[in-house]
């Protein structure tokens, strides 16, 4: 049986056994909760056979069951929310808890002991809240619905909900997706030392992950959400996809009664502070921002179907600071070669000098963002032991961002008009009392394409970069990225993903043991077409007025891919209750992370063995061999020492699994005949750049055939205690180590000046005899570790008051940090010369988030206060210092220079470090990778809300939003580059005017709810 012919029949035998047990329940396996306990006697004996009835307070829905022969229960995939639970035996009293509340991804134990007496007694008692955590190794943080709907979040993004939580970073400005992208947030974290595509964002159990980068697909507008979880350390074994963390979302649902919400929150920069880089203003740039929707829920059909619609949009209109070294009057004047000449058009006139004498432009970029997202839940109650449950969201997201990859002038950047939607379908039904399967389908697409703002046509400039057409300049990076115009690089493109998904979970309740086991499909469809418009690298500004690069690279041709992934899991899990007070949890799970194909066999590869260019195809091992050998062990303990469910002390271990990001493949049918991939390294001017290049030889993109899964080992031991029934406090050790993470390598890195491979050879079926550059392979032969303290207090509301503070002094190491970067070692046969702090890394960093209701009584008009704050003081992240030298290894900006004296932080902007300690030889510097650290990170965004009743259920929300309310100033990195004008000193704030920590804003909103 061919592997397509296996796939196919697998997902016919998973969607034949998904129809079996229909469609869909209210919120699937991984995004809901379970309860389990024992029911006893007052001397502790189990009583079997004992009925137990839970109530969901918000619908009306019931679901019974009734302990086994040693007087357990279990309760699977129970929505999130409160309940009210009924136990009932012969001979006992009647026991009622009410107010049990559960949260996303959590396994609660309840235990019961019930009183002798008549049946038509009753004891009624109310939950205390359920803290601790005594069943599950998973270690996670859960956001519940009011801090979702209340903590003040800039942009109203949900997943900036995540750095509340212990283990996650504020992004490092050389992330990618952690970055946020204007009016649409960021699409990935850094949480307990994984890269930011080791994380798998999960609603009502389907993945929401676009598997090109690894990241979110998009973020669903806040008001379609109920709660959310982020388990980043040894989660279960029913997780596949991703080694560094689940993030389990809740959608919300409707309920027995209609209810809804209509709200508008704005901003304008007649309110705000300006940037603390906007040297040539008093007042901020134009921001005007309009975010308005509403939402309504309730029942369909009474006590049976229910309904939640969600519509938000966001219409911005806003200015981007913008702070770039341009080029003085006099050396504009000094300009001879024709072709910079035209350029001089594109570059702003100096505006500024900044206090070394160096000419900057200081002004804005226009960045316009018109977003919609909607979303429909749809809950239906088939019969009292089958439930159907669907969600669907869709967004829309037209923007302009003028500094996209580097861009530092206006006028350029890229512009992107981009639908994206996600579909979820689940089913959970009652086997038996004490066996419930759920089943689930879904996908999540998007089609997003995307062009340079700026398409201009490189040859009415008289640049010869071999691009003949209007698609955009070759970007062109001055003096280390201090003055960057032109592309934006790879683009224009056009990408449509799409992500199926097909699992079934069966839960069964043993005796001791709570045992789930099923399985998981996943087909991920990535189509990409996309062209290139070169790029160009500048050492100072000086070579730029001579016309004298020191690096080019260009892909020329449509490079367009067609890929199929598939993914297969299995996973058994146990949870063994050996006593109340002792539980074990033993799992395991096999991945089949599918190697991938190409529907046009379109995969290009080097052969290092035959020097040769071939397809995929004729390798053994396809693209790279099969990795079909994941078995991943989940183990640890859940134990309660004093046996009075107050403290709970955990320890687990885990082996997790990554599936490959298909951009580890598709940069090989950049190579030839389907396109030709250059680069030169050495002097190179614009008007013949083509011409050397050629000569050079190509740089074609290849994969090791042997390329392994990148795995994580995870562990940790921590104690949880509950101080008082609303507060508990956690400490533990928490760590990890990564095995064959992801890099590339120049396999073609010239051995004193000459190159392994100088020429394809002449038995190559493609280009036989064709010079050769830089050859980059995708590898796995990365490696990383994480050690942390993690230490958080969680109090949950009373007395008006609720908060969580988190801790995190840690330490992560690693050869690289980004799966998706292009070739960043020093020297591409000394690997371990790059191991040193992650780029994410941050040693230390404290988080505070509380909601406090002021103890204000009287009328309506005078009660209703609430106080917001979300609090965050961060380590500065590393700089990994380098040099323009591109000769020693043929790339650009990796090279480190020797360190002479000692490294002094200075701490300004100006100058952050003592710059005169670094200097450039002619070989590999003997300075370790990230040695030297950045500014760091402390912003404080606080809120003031007013609520007032209007009638029984109607009431007006007021609020005033005030983000970096203390105006601190959140520094970026400085240049890194040895010898630039910029080196050492820092030209911008961490993030954007508009995002965390850049300048004050100040918004206001108004909610009507019902």
């Amino acid at each position: 049986m061919t592997r397509s012919s296996l796939i196919l029949a697998l997902s016919q035998w998973i969607a034949l056994a998904a129809l079996m047990v229909t469609l869909a329940e209210r919120t699937p396996a991984q995004s809901t909760a379970t309860l389990i306990g024992q029911v006893s006697d007052p001397s502790d004996n189990p009583i079997p056979g004992a009925q137990i009835t839970l109530k969901d307070e918000a619908t009306g829905e019931l679901r019974s069951t009734r302990t086994n022969g040693i007087g357990h229960y279990l309760f699977p995939a129970l929505s999130v929310g409160t309940y009210r639970i009924s136990v009932n035996a012969p001979g006992f009293r009647v026991y009622t808890l009410e107010n049990l509340t559960l949260e996303v991804g959590r396994t609660v134990v309840q235990d019961f002991k019930l009183t002798i007496g008549d049946s038509s007694e009753q004891v009624t008692v109310k939950s205390d809240p359920q803290s601790i955590d005594r069943a599950s190794i998973s270690f996670g943080t859960t956001i519940e619905d009011r801090t979702v709907q209340e903590i003040p979040l800039n942009g109203r993004f949900f997943l900036d909900l995540a750095q509340l939580t212990p283990g996650t970073m504020t992004a490092a400005q050389n992330g990618v997706n952690v970055q946020p992208v204007r009016g649409a947030g960021a699409f990935a974290i850094n949480t307990a030392g994984n890269r930011e595509e080791t994380v798998n964002f999960m609603i009502n159990g389907i993945t929401l992950n676009d598997l090109y980068f690894g990241s979110l697909t998009f973020q669903p507008a806040l008001s379609s959400l109920q709660e959310f979880r982020l388990d980043n350390s040894t989660f279960s074994a029913e997780y596949g996809q991703s080694s560094g963390a689940i993030l389990n979302i809740a959608t919300r649902s409707g309920t027995s009664k209609l209810h809804g919400e209509l709200f508008e929150f704005l901003r304008n920069d007649a309110f705000d502070a300006r940037n603390f880089f906007d040297f040539t203003s008093r007042r901020p740039p134009p921001f005007k921002r309009n975010q308005f929707g509403g939402s309504v829920g309730g029942p369909l059909l009474k006590n049976r179907t229910f309904f939640f619609f969600s519509y938000e949009a966001l219409r911005q209109r806003q200015g981007v600071d913008v702070n770039s070294l341009v080029l003085s009057d006099s050396q504009r004047e000094s300009v001879t070669d024709s072709v910079i000449a035209r350029l001089m058009t594109l570059i702003p006139r100096a505006n500024y000098v900044d206090s070394s004498g160096t000419p900057r432009f200081i002004g804005s970029a226009s960045a316009p963002v018109d977003l919609q997202n909607w979303a429909i839940d749809i809950y239906h109650e088939l019969t009292v032991k089958d439930r159907l449950h669907g969600y669907y969201a869709f967004q829309k997201r037209y923007f302009i961002e003028p500094t996209r990859q580097g861009n530092t002038v206006p006028g350029f950047g890229d512009t992107v008009d981009s639908p994206r939607q996600i579909l979820t379908l689940n089913e959970t039904r009652a086997i038996g009392p004490n066996l419930i399967n759920e089943a689930r389908f879904g996908f999540n697409r998007l089609f997003s394409p995307d062009k340079p703002t700026a398409q201009l046509n490189p040859v009415a400039f008289g640049i010869a970069d071999g691009v003949l057409q209007p698609i955009g300049l070759p970007q062109i990076s001055i003096a280390g990225s201090s003055l960057n115009f032109g592309g934006p690089k790879a683009l224009p493109s056009v990408r449509g993903d799409t992500t199926f998904v097909l699992a079934d979970t069966l839960n069964w309740r043993a005796g001791l043991h709570s045992i789930k086991f099923g399985g998981e499909f996943r087909q991920f469809l990535n189509n990409i077409s996309r062209f290139d418009p070169g790029t160009f690298d500048f050492p100072t500004v000086a070579s730029f007025l001579a016309d004298s690069a020191n690096s080019f690279s260009v892909t020329l041709g449509d490079v367009s891919t067609s890929v199929a992934q598939g993914a297969l899991g299995f996973f058994v899990q146990d949870n063994y209750m050996l006593r109340s007070y002792l539980t074990f949890e033993l799992g395991m799970r096999y991945d089949w992370n599918m190697t991938p194909s190409e529907r046009y066999d379109r995969f290009i590869v080097f052969d290092p063995a035959s020097v040769s260019l071939l397809r995929a195809s004729q390798r053994p091992q396809g693209i790279y061999h099969q990795n079909n050998k994941n078995i991943e062990p989940r183990v640890g303990f859940a134990w309660d020492p004093f046996r009075d469910g107050r403290t709970s002390v955990r320890a687990a271990y885990a082996i997790l699994t990554d599936q490959p990001l298909t951009s580890v493949v598709t940069s090989t049918s950049a190579n030839p005949p389907l396109a030709v991939p250059l680069t030169f390294t050495g002097p190179i001017s614009l008007d013949n750049a083509i011409n050397l290049a050629r000569a050079a030889g190509l740089a074609p993109a290849t994969v090791n055939p042997g390329f392994d899964n990148a795995y994580m080992q995870s562990w940790n031991l921590n104690v949880q205690q509950q101080i008082r029934p609303d507060l508990n406090l956690m400490v533990g050790y928490f760590g990890s180590k990564g095995t064959h993470l992801i890099l590339r390598r120049n396999i073609n890195q010239p051995i004193d000046g000459v190159r392994p491979y100088p020429a394809l050879s002449a038995s190559s079926p493609i280009l036989p005899g064709t010079p050769l550059g830089n050859i980059a392979e995708v590898e796995s032969d990365g490696n990383s570790s994480y050690n942390a303290l993690w230490i958080s207090a969680n109090k949950r509301l009373a007395h008006g008051l609720q908060f969580n503070a988190s801790y995190t002094f840690s330490k992560s190491i690693d050869y690289n940090s980004l799966s998706s970067q292009g070739i960043v070692l020093q020297n591409s046969y000394d690997l371990r010369g790059d191991r040193g702090l992650s780029d994410f890394d941050a040693r230390h960093r404290f988080v505070l988030n509380t909601i406090y209701e002021l103890p204000v009584r009287g009328s309506r008009f005078v009660e209703g206060w609430e106080l917001a704050a979300i609090f965050m003081k961060q380590s500065g992240n590393p700089i990994n210092i380098v040099t323009s030298n591109s000769t020693v290894n043929g790339v650009a900006d990796t090279v480190r220079p020797d360190l002479i004296g000692p490294i002094k932080i200075i701490g300004n902007v100006d100058q952050w470090f003592d710059t005169s300690v670094f200097t450039v030889p002619p070989q590999f510097g003997n300075l370790g990778r990230n040695v030297v650290i950045g500014p760091g990170f402390n912003n404080t965004d606080f809120s003031v809300i007013k609520t007032t009743k209007l009638g029984e259920r109607e009431r007006l929300q007021f609020r005033a939003e005030f983000f970096d309310v203390f105006n601190h100033a959140n520094l970026g990195q400085p240049g890194n580059v040895v010898g630039t004008p910029d080196f050492g000193r820092i030209t911008r704030t961490r993030f954007p005017t508009g995002e965390s920590g850049s300048s004050r804003q100040i918004q206001f909103a108004v909610k009507l709810m019902f």
